[in-house]
């Protein structure tokens, strides 16, 4: 089970979109090197403002591009980097994948997925109508998010367009992607 990376982005500031990159460098136990939410504990905003104690299990996001296909379908022309994330894959379930799963990005980085991305309303200020199609709920009444999951850094190194993604599962019964 693999993917492969497709593109990669970051800002040094808090906002919304992410410019693209040649490569990105993702530093253990902080995130991606030169990214705003790069540190030990939680770098958003909202979440400072509630415990700036707290850790950071959102140190990187990632997002599969597929879901820039579904989009598109329905009207929203979304590139990658366009909903904050610092790593876009494809052919890659990340919404399947349980806590613990680690992906090995490219030659050296290892990032630990803590939990999915819980989307605010900055995507629907980004594109009116987007909050509701990344985030629903299905017909048993289950909310379902779709705007990526997040991670920890286990392993540095850099990250590039273009390279393999490893999938290795987490030992015993897997626990499915809660928010964080």
């Amino acid at each position: 089970m693999g993917g492969t990376v497709t593109a990669v982005s970051r800002s040094a500031e808090h906002h919304f979109t992410k410019p693209n990159e040649e490569s990105i460098r993702l530093l253990a136990g902080l995130g991606v090197e030169g990214d705003a939410h790069l540190g030990v504990t939680v770098q958003h905003r909202s979440r400072v403002a509630q415990d700036p104690t707290q850790p950071n299990l959102r140190q990187v996001h990632l997002l599969h591009a597929e879901l820039f296909d579904e989009l598109r379908t329905a009207g929203y022309d979304i590139a990658p980097g366009d909903l904050g994330e610092n790593v876009t894959t494809r052919q890659l379930d990340l919404l399947g994948l349980p806590v613990g799963a680690r992906l090995r990005l490219g030659a050296e980085a290892v990032v630990e997925i803590t939990g999915l991305r819980n989307p605010c309303l900055q995507i629907e200020h980004f594109r009116t109508g987007l909050l509701k199609e990344v985030v629903f709920r299905d017909e048993a009444g289950e909310l379902i998010r779709r705007a990526g999951i997040m991670g920890i850094v286990l392993s540095e190194g850099e990250v590039h367009p273009g390279d393999p993604i490893e999938v290795e599962l987490p030992e015993g019964p897997h626990r499915p992607l809660e928010r964080v």
